[in-house]
């Protein structure tokens, strides 16, 4: 057993441990999401009845994704679009906090393997992938720019939902 004779020795140990116990303590609590959702909306397009369908779950932990899948379809009296993305497609996550809304840039590290993995050619939509999940409390707005999966639909539908109740909105284009 150490004995520290002088008071200044004990002073010293004492900071010691207290700047330790700082370092391994994290200095910022990571943003984290975790919800799932189910949505669906139909409305009249020029004319024509649209049904919009979303089921997805996000779970994030920083810059870590645990889980990824969201399936957007779009359909038309005559014929419908699909559009998904999941954890097998090799997404990333970058981490941005503004003032008081966490905000989330997923992407693709490989999109030309992504969109020949789905079976897509690699000329129609282009080949970016960029999904933004902004969350300004209880509500989290979905905002994609994601041609590279979406085979010959353009992109996903953009929508919020409130993480508390569940309702969605879908944004108007």
């Amino acid at each position: 057993m150490l004995f520290f004779q002088s008071r200044r020795a004990r002073m010293a140990v004492s900071a010691l441990f207290a700047f330790s116990a700082t370092l391994l303590t994290p200095a910022i609590q990571a943003q984290q999401l975790q919800t799932k959702f189910g949505c669906n909306l139909t409305r009249e397009t020029d004319g024509e009845k649209v049904i919009y369908g979303d089921t997805g779950e996000f779970k994030l932990d920083g810059d870590h994704i645990e889980a990824l899948r969201w399936e957007s379809a779009l359909y038309r009296p005559t014929h419908g679009f699909e559009c998904s993305i999941d954890t097998g497609d090799g997404p990333q996550a970058e981490v941005r906090q503004d003032g008081g809304r966490d905000n989330w840039r997923i992407t693709l590290k490989d999109p030309v393997t992504a969109r020949r993995q789905r079976g897509y050619d690699f000329y129609d939509h282009g080949m970016n992938c960029s999904i933004r999940l902004q969350r300004d409390g209880d509500r989290l707005q979905v905002i994609p720019s994601c041609p590279a999966l979406c085979g010959s639909r353009a992109n996903f539908t953009e929508l919020s939902v409130d993480l508390k109740t569940g309702e969605c909105s879908y944004q108007d284009k």
